[in-house]
C-alpha cells in the first residue's frame, strides 16, 4: 500500500481512536500487524501523530486555557486549581513512563497484549458502569488534589498497550466518584502534557532516522497522518462529550470485548 494512504489510514484510526475509551495506540499496533505494515517503521509515525488529535483539544478548548492562562496572570485560586490538578494527573505517568520506557517499547511491539488488554478493559468499564456513583456536576478545577492524583495513578494503567489512556482515566475518575463531562474533560486535558512528553521522547529516539530521511516513513507521511487525526479528532470529541454527558460506556466495552476476540481470532 502507498505510505501516504496508510498514513491517511492510521490518521483516521488516530483521530476516531484517541479520546474515546478503545485504545488509540492499540488500534495502530493491530492496524499495523492485520494489514501487514512494518511495525517499527510505524512504531514514531504511530506516536507523533497523537499531536494531531492533541491539537483538536487546544482548539476546542481555547477558551477554557485562555481564561486559565489569565487567571494565572492575575494569581486567581481557580486557574491555580486548574493547572495543580492537570500536573497531579500528569506526574504519575511522566515519572514511571521515564523509567519504565524500555518495557513499555516491548510491549508495544505484542499486539497479543492489546487484544487480551482490550478485552479485560472491556469488562473493567462494564463492572465500574454497574457500580460507579458519580457525583454533581462540577470542573476541573473544583476537584480536590486527591482525586486529581488519583487519576493521574489510573493514568499509568495505560502504559499496557490497549488499556486505553483515555478509558483509564475516565473510569478511575467514574469510580472516584467525578461525574462523567468533568471524567472526560479531565481526560482530554491531560492528554496534552502526557502525550507531548511520550511524542518528545519518540522524536528523540528516531531524531537521526527522520532527519536523515533513510527511513521508509518520514515527515510527509507524518505532515498527513497529523493533519488527518486532527480534522477527525475535532468531530470526535464534540460528538463523544455530548453522548456521555446524557449516556453510558457500555457500547464501547462491547466494542472492545469484540474487537479483542477478532484481534485474538486473526492473531492466530
Amino acid at each position: 500500500m502507498d505510505t501516504i494512504l496508510t498514513a491517511i489510514l492510521l490518521g483516521i484510526v488516530e483521530g476516531v481512536t484517541e479520546f474515546i475509551p478503545v485504545s488509540s495506540t492499540g488500534h495502530l499496533i493491530l492496524a499495523t500487524e492485520i494489514f501487514g505494515y512494518d511495525a517499527h517503521a510505524w512504531a514514531a509515525f504511530n506516536v507523533v501523530i497523537q499531536l494531531g488529535a492533541i491539537l483538536a483539544v487546544v482548539v476546542l478548548y481555547w477558551r477554557t486555557f485562555w481564561a486559565v492562562g489569565m487567571g494565572l496572570l492575575r494569581w486567581r485560586a481557580e486557574s491555580l486549581a486548574f493547572v495543580r490538578n492537570i500536573l497531579l494527573g500528569f506526574l504519575p505517568s511522566a515519572v514511571l513512563g521515564l523509567l519504565l520506557k524500555d518495557y513499555i517499547d516491548i510491549m508495544l511491539g505484542s499486539p497479543q497484549i492489546v487484544a487480551w488488554a482490550l478485552i479485560a478493559g472491556g469488562i473493567a468499564i462494564l463492572a465500574i458502569e454497574r457500580t460507579a456513583k458519580p457525583g454533581p456536576a462540577s470542573g476541573v478545577a473544583q476537584l480536590p488534589a486527591r482525586q486529581a492524583l488519583g487519576v493521574g495513578l489510573f493514568q499509568c494503567i495505560s502504559m499496557i498497550p490497549g488499556v486505553s489512556r483515555s478509558g483509564a482515566t475516565i473510569m478511575g475518575a467514574l469510580a472516584m466518584g467525578i461525574e462523567r463531562r468533568t471524567a472526560a474533560e479531565f481526560s482530554f486535558f491531560l492528554a496534552i502534557p502526557t502525550m507531548m512528553g511520550a511524542t518528545t521522547l519518540e522524536l528523540w529516539d528516531n531524531h537521526a532516522e527522520l532527519m536523515a530521511g533513510t527511513g521508509p516513513v518520514g515527515w510527509s507521511e507524518i505532515a498527513v497522518g497529523f493533519a488527518v487525526s486532527f480534522v477527525v479528532a475535532l468531530a470526535v470529541i464534540k460528538l463523544f462529550v455530548a453522548y456521555v454527558s446524557r449516556a453510558g460506556f457500555a457500547p464501547f466495552a462491547w466494542y472492545r470485548i469484540a474487537a479483542g476476540l477478532v484481534a485474538l481470532y486473526f492473531l492466530t
